[in-house]
């Protein structure tokens, strides 16, 4: 019998998108943070995007960015956001919905 809890490679994946603005203090520790959690909570069960909204402020109209920096969960369920350094790793995990 198959483990139904298992979920296979690339189902349910998180999906997430990390808004930036060049190499400012807070986006490196954005970035820093986020790579933390990700590698720590998430193993290869993610697909990461980092988009530099200076060079790409197309996106940040689209995705009604208007702080830096904002992550957003694209999937898997709700879309969920969250604006910061990303530094309480408790607080992402939660608004993220990632259980420990």
């Amino acid at each position: 019998m198959e483990n139904t809890s298992h979920v296979s490679q690339g189902e349910n994946k998180f999906g997430l998108l990390l808004f930036v603005s060049g190499m400012s203090v807070k986006s490196v520790h954005a970035i820093e943070n986020l790579r933390a959690i990700c590698d720590t909570y998430l193993k290869d069960n993610f697909e990461l995007e980092i988009i530099d909204i200076s060079r790409h402020r197309e996106q940040a109209v689209l995705h009604q960015i208007i702080a830096i920096p904002t992550l957003i969960k694209t999937k898997p369920h709700s879309k969920r956001t969250i604006l910061g350094d990303l530094s309480d790793t408790e607080k992402v995990l939660k608004v993220l919905e990632i259980n420990m």
